[in-house]
């Protein structure tokens, strides 16, 4: 629950704040999504992925676009564990500070790109305006990508 908290007063006073080029912005409220213990109650895990992103719509007004991505992103996310880090995985022995930096990156990357698409998309929600979706999802993604994998190796355990 702390890490809920501090990432989501993170969000909303230091990275909402941010909008680079007026498209590129980070969500690093997906940190909790991605870290979240892979064998605790999925129930509890999608509530709290929905309570997080309407907290970060309620902020932002933003519609409930944010809910959406993260619900989105919350179930799917075994598909992603696997994809990444396969037997680990399939084990359910997977600790993400013991994993590999590769697959960590493969993860986050993964993840926080299809939260960025599903976002963008309820945001612009015209298919028309493909070309705006891609590029928002792109530069935000790269930036998100960038500042979650320096906060997560921050604040690695430590062996």
């Amino acid at each position: 629950m702390i890490r809920f908290i501090i990432l989501l007063l993170a969000q909303v006073t230091i990275c909402n704040n941010i909008n680079l080029l007026g498209y590129i912005n980070p969500y690093i409220y997906v940190i909790f999504i991605l870290l979240f213990p892979v064998k605790s109650n999925r129930l509890l895990f999608l509530i709290l992925a929905f309570n997080l992103g309407l907290l970060v719509d309620m902020f932002l007004d933003s519609g409930g676009v944010h809910a959406g991505a993260s619900v989105f992103l919350a179930f799917v996310r075994p598909v992603f564990l696997k994809y990444a880090f396969g037997t680990l995985y399939d084990h359910q022995t997977l600790k993400f500070g013991n994993s590999e930096f590769g697959a960590l990156i493969m993860y986050v990357s993964g993840c926080v790109i299809f939260h960025h698409l599903i976002l963008f998309y309820l945001e612009i929600f015209n298919i028309s305006q493909i070309i705006l979706l891609l590029k928002k999802a792109l530069f935000s993604s790269i930036f998100t990508v960038s500042l979650s994998l320096l906060l997560i190796l921050l604040f690695r355990p430590r062996k």
